[in-house]
């Protein structure tokens, strides 16, 4: 049948009348991204773009979607240029994206937020990790171009407030195509030699692209991963780069910068004369104090005059065993009497003091002594006991009183 097309044939017809429409070969759609998916082997971007009433399909082949400075994601809103066409095989049209911007949001400040949420969540601005600068470094690293004014300001606050430091200089690109390699670069080099004792990177001021460098994501890494501190000084006071929350502190000035790496010498001149004086006066006060005490060792010592130390102890001695002989003795009277006294005592409720009286002790026949005499039975021996002598007798009678 004549007439009749082959699929194929239909396809690339439509194919050929799409790309031959000069309005389709370069336009702006906007809408909102659905079904996104990111080829992890070709890096292609598949997604569809959506608004209200309607879906298409899109593409964005590896080479454009490198060059893109922030990552699409599901529900952003985009605007995307490139071509329409027909994808053969399937015959499905198509939007062949060759760039992409937020719709609404640049895609610089997008990439940065999106970059800034992504390393804050790994934990490379975490305070734990920052390091201390050094109180008095001898080597200052300083990273940035050769013509600005930033290098100038470094060296002319450095030369005023620390003028023994050495300086490190790397020259590099500090914005450009190059630039956030050579940063990069510059900071592992520095460290890989341990050429300084602290590192400062910076540049003067300027708009969000003039600064885009230090927003690198390879850059933040050797910043985070950099043993020797570094101070960030990129732009003005109210400009922040990723580069300033990776960095061990942030400046809001390349002078800045200079200054809280670098004490200020005349005040470490004062701090050390300060020192002096202190030194001084302890030291007066110390030798005083010594010199009073060997005045008094001498003033008191025995060896002014060893003899009369000598007979001093000799005296001395004399008196500790007279007054010891003297307490011997007292305490030998006292106890003499108190034994007198005692042996009074027992005298007295002697038995045989009782008899030397007149009275006499009479026993029974088994030693027992008689107190009662009614007790006695006639013809019973009792042994009777004087003062002087004793005598056995025979009770002849016991009469009642």
């Amino acid at each position: 049948m004549s007439g009749v097309l082959t699929v194929s044939q239909v396809n690339f017809f439509l194919k050929s009348l799409i790309e031959g429409d000069g309005r389709l070969s370069d336009i702006l759609v906007s809408g909102e991204i659905s079904n996104f998916t990111d080829h992890y082997k070709s890096r292609h971007l598949y997604f569809s773009l959506k608004d209200e009433k309607s879906v298409i399909k899109a593409v964005m082949f590896a080479g454009a979607a490198r060059r893109l400075p922030f990552r699409p994601k599901i529900g952003m809103k985009v605007i995307v240029r490139g071509r329409v066409s027909v994808y053969e095989p399937s015959g499905q049209y198509q939007l062949y994206g060759e760039d992409m911007q937020p719709d609404g949001m640049g895609a610089l400040s997008l990439a940065y937020e999106q970059l800034k949420e992504r390393l804050a969540a790994q934990g490379l601005f975490d305070r734990e990790h920052k390091q201390p600068l050094p109180a008095y470094p001898g080597r200052i690293g300083v990273v940035t171009s050769p013509s600005g004014a930033a290098v100038r300001d470094i060296l002319q606050v450095t030369a005023r407030r620390w003028p023994l430091a050495e300086i490190v200089f790397c020259p590099v690109l500090v914005q450009g195509e190059g630039a956030p390699v050579q940063l990069r670069v510059a900071i592992e080099a520095l460290n890989r030699a341990r050429a300084c004792d602290v590192i400062i990177i910076g540049r003067g001021g300027g708009s969000l692209e003039d600064l885009w460098a230090f927003n690198d994501e390879a850059l933040a890494r050797a910043v985070y991963a950099s043993a020797i501190p570094v101070v960030s000084a990129v732009g003005h006071e109210t400009d922040f780069t990723i580069c300033d929350f990776a960095a061990d502190l942030r400046a809001p000035t390349p002078s800045a910068a200079a200054e809280l790496c670098t004490p200020d010498c005349l005040e470490e001149m004062e701090r050390v004369r300060a020192f002096h004086r202190y030194f001084l006066e302890e030291s007066k006060s110390f030798v005083d104090s010594l010199r009073q005490s060997v005045d008094i060792l001498t003033r008191d010592s025995p060896l002014q005059s060893p003899a009369a130390y000598v007979q001093a102890c000799r005296e001395r001695l004399a008196g500790l065993t007279k007054a010891l002989a003297g307490m011997q003795q007292r305490r030998l009277d006292k106890s003499r009497g108190e034994l007198f006294a005692l042996a009074g005592r027992l005298d007295a409720l002697s038995p045989l003091r009782v008899l030397s009286r007149g009275y006499v002790l009479v026993r029974d026949e088994k030693g027992q002594a008689v107190t009662d005499v009614g007790t006695l039975r006639p013809g019973q021996q009792v042994a009777i006991r004087g003062a002087e002598a004793s005598a056995l007798a025979e009770i002849l009678k016991v009469d009642a009183v």
